[in-house]
Formats: C-alpha cells, sequence, structure tokens
C-alpha cells in the first residue's frame, strides 16, 4: 500500500535571502525544487528576480531592458516581504 498522497513532503526552511539566478552565492537549488511565492506589501508578485526579508526588499525586473550581457536590468523595491511555499 504506498501513501505517498497522504504524506508531508519535506520542504527546505525559505531563506532571508533568495535569488533566483543560479550564477548568485543567494541561490539555493533545493527550494527551487518546490513553487515559491512572494507577496509584496499584501500583494502577491510572480516577476520577483531576488528578495531579502529581514532589509525589506525585492529586485524585479524593467520591462525587458537587458545590461550588455543579456541579464535584465532590475530595480530594488522596499516594503514588506513575506516568502512561502504555495
Amino acid at each position: 500500500m504506498n501513501d505517498s498522497a497522504s504524506t508531508p513532503v519535506e520542504r527546505p526552511a525559505l531563506p532571508d535571502r533568495l535569488s533566483t539566478d543560479p550564477r548568485s552565492p543567494h541561490f539555493v537549488r533545493a527550494v527551487f525544487e518546490h513553487d515559491v511565492g512572494i507577496r509584496f506589501n499584501g500583494v502577491d508578485r510572480h516577476d520577483v528576480d531576488e528578495y531579502c526579508v529581514s532589509e525589506g526588499w525585492i529586485k524585479v525586473p524593467v520591462g525587458k531592458t537587458v545590461d550588455r550581457r543579456g541579464r535584465p536590468l532590475t530595480i530594488k523595491l522596499k516594503g514588506t516581504v513575506e516568502a512561502y511555499y504555495r
């Protein structure tokens, strides 16, 4: 008998600071194996590239603008940040 549907999935604790860029020291592959949500100032955001809960900021891309290496340009927005698993 397989009870895999009823057993909870072990999820790693969400870090204080997390980045979606694999080259960043704040990238944690184990966290991205699950669906992570970010709530910024009470609104769910789906375009966050990096966040820091303790400092209260997120980085989001600015339109379709890219730097000379082809990475999106980002701006830092300050406010209340909540990270959670969906």
